[in-house]
């Protein structure tokens, strides 16, 4: 099955239109990622580590996701469902929960090459990609990911702020930089 980003981002609109679940999404995704040769056919070898916009609207945003060698992200949330699609190298997430004024590790899943995994519209986590070269993943969002407010948590002391798009951008081109690696951001 050859990865079809037109069909795809159609099929992903229909679902969300359907249902404000993420379950139907999760399937599409699952699906794609079960073929990441085709997924990296359509979309190209990641050389570019960044957060890349597929599609967005106000119900749906899809992103392309090409991680740097042993990044990581501060712990932060989405305020919307989220589905997580490996298609090369691996991530691992930590999972929060809120605890008086500041978070606490609550869990931790590690996504390969393949899986497809689902996140709540209350979860807090933190990305990190392990590995010693590029990690991609297809993330889809049940809103505008770029419009939504949203958290993140200061990774020495744990407390809420303000999500800072520009920080995170900064974040992946200095990650790619130390490894001679092309960062942009979104």
């Amino acid at each position: 099955m050859r990865f079809d980003l037109e069909g795809f981002v159609e099929k992903c609109r229909k679902a969300v239109e359907a249902s404000d679940s993420h379950v139907a999404v999760r399937e599409l995704v699952a699906e794609a990622v079960s073929d990441p040769a085709s997924i990296i056919e359509a979309l190209g070898e990641p050389k570019r580590s960044g957060i890349n916009q597929l599609y967005r609207s106000e119900t749906l945003t899809i992103l392309n996701i090409a991680w740097p060698p042993f990044m990581t992200v501060y712990p932060h949330n989405h305020g919307m469902w989220a589905v997580i699609g490996v298609y090369s190298g691996c991530e691992d997430n930590i999972f929060w929960r809120r605890h008086g004024d500041v978070i606490e590790a609550a869990g931790a899943k590690s996504l390969r090459v393949g899986d497809a995994a689902p996140l709540g519209r209350d979860i807090i986590h933190t990305v990190t990609n392990p590995i010693g070269r590029v990690s991609s993943a297809l993330q889809v969002y049940g809103g505008d990911f770029f419009a939504a407010p949203r958290s993140e948590w200061d990774p020495e002391t744990l407390r809420e702020q303000p999500f800072d798009m520009a920080r995170t951008n900064q974040s992946f081109r200095d990650a790619a930089a130390r490894f001679g690696l092309d960062g942009q951001g979104s």
